[in-house]
């Protein structure tokens, strides 16, 4: 390997894939190579397989690049490159939250695609990617949070779904009792990501919300997140830890929560639209016995899911910046993300393809899903930019010390306030 060769030692670095395009291609010296930084080993599996579809379709060449399972690893892989101005990479799979705090270094798609391009789009999603006007990443899949409910258990008790939090927990209180009472010692009631990190971010946000207490920091950058109601929905899920929720929720992520939903010891389990498939799967305890709908809400408010998924943006370092917004087209194209649903069951950022027929005979849950992403709710990534990280890191946090018992709902969202109106005033 030539170490003088910054390219090549780069790509040696990050373990990078070569596809190949058509022979047409590879004799064509006219062709470009693109470089992809999306999968294999993560939920952007089609990825290779799009891109390649591209190439044959162009008869460029494509590269893709492999990148950490960690998003947090990915993200700073990208910073490093991004802040190099390299450019080995000239297309990546950003997460939802980072167009605020990569957009100096990306292109504006907007320069490169048709006008009508975010046409059909979930419009949150096209605004969560425009940053300051520009049109930083296009939309590839989306998640949002859901509730899912034993239906055999809520049929057993005479209960329907709950609508709203109280409600829930006044289900999940006599449910669990009555589980215990029949031998089941191990059930509890709700089972939700409680660790301090950015998935109690994003189910802190539902909670806040959905009680009518805003979006910690809104579209104009003002922090909201000191007022009653966010200080009530905090209190409220403090009382579950250790009563309908085990004290090991402080420490879940999604997958210690899947793991008691599916073993058969949880009434209710809020989570991402990938448990659906899984919970339904061979060897599940609860196959054909769950049930999946949008979260409760608060007295004062309504259902709020907060928004994930990944997006595609090229880099402003990119030699060849219209050949690699023409392949984030075509990856995010209507055909290419109705495959990508109906062979990997990730959600697409279309909304009439929660209406195809194809897919909802793929995965009927899909239909169920569009109200929920609708009314979804973005993290405050781009109104903050760059100073993302620090407002999550601090609203965990908090939420986090409002959890295990050492804060009261107003003086957590007391003390965030004025943490984060002293960031908001060095600049987000």
């Amino acid at each position: 390997m030539n170490l003088n060769n910054p390219k090549l030692y780069h790509r040696a670095l990050i373990g990078s894939l070569l596809l190949g395009g058509s022979a047409l291609a590879a004799q064509n010296t006219l062709a470009a190579e693109i470089a992809i930084a999306c999968g294999p080993g993560d939920a952007s599996d089609y990825c290779p397989i799009a891109a390649q579809a591209w190439a044959e379709k162009t008869g460029n060449t494509v590269q893709v690049v492999s990148t950490p399972n960690s998003a947090t690893e990915k993200l700073s892989l990208y910073q490093q490159l991004l802040g190099s101005q390299s450019s080995d990479i000239d297309v990546m799979l950003i997460d939802i939250v980072w167009p605020g705090m990569l957009d100096d270094h990306l292109v504006d798609l907007a320069e490169h695609l048709p006008e009508d391009a975010t046409d059909g789009f979930f419009p949150a999603l096209v605004d969560n990617n425009t940053v300051e006007g520009r049109l930083v990443a296009m939309p590839w899949f989306t998640d949002a949070g859901l509730l899912y409910y034993r239906k055999d258990l809520l049929e057993k008790y005479g209960h329907e779904v709950p609508e709203t939090w109280q409600q829930l927990t006044e289900t999940a209180t006599e449910i669990q009792a009555a589980e215990r009472e029949a031998g089941n010692d191990d059930f509890w009631g709700f089972s939700f990501q409680g660790r301090a990190y950015e998935g109690l971010t994003c189910n802190a946000l539902e909670w806040v919300a959905s009680h009518g207490g805003g979006t910690i920091v809104d579209d104009q950058g003002e922090v909201t997140i000191d007022n009653p109601r966010a200080a009530a929905a905090l209190d409220l899920a403090a009382s579950w830890v250790g009563t309908i929720s085990p004290e090991g929720a402080l420490n879940h992520t999604e997958e210690e929560t899947r793991g008691i939903f599916q073993s058969g010891n949880a009434l209710f389990l809020r989570n991402w639209p990938y448990v659906w498939a899984l919970a339904n799967g061979e060897g599940s305890e609860v196959a054909a016995k769950i049930g999946m709908a949008p979260l409760p809400h608060g007295p004062e408010g309504e259902s709020k899911a907060t928004l994930g998924g990944w997006n595609l943006a090229v880099s402003r370092y990119s030699e060849h910046p219209e050949l690699a917004a023409d392949l984030v087209a075509f990856i995010t194209s209507r055909e290419q993300q109705k495959a990508h649903a109906i062979q990997m069951g990730m959600n697409p950022t279309i909304e009439a393809l929660y209406q195809d027929e194809e897919v909802l005979a793929s995965n009927p849950s899909m239909s169920e899903l569009y109200e929920t992403l609708t009314n979804g709710v973005p993290r405050p990534a781009t109104v903050t930019g760059d100073s993302y990280a620090r407002v999550s890191n601090a609203f965990f946090n908090r939420t986090h010390q409002v959890l295990s018992g050492d804060l009261d709902g107003a003086s957590a969202v007391q003390q965030l306030g004025r943490e984060l109106e002293r960031l908001g005033r060095r600049g987000w």
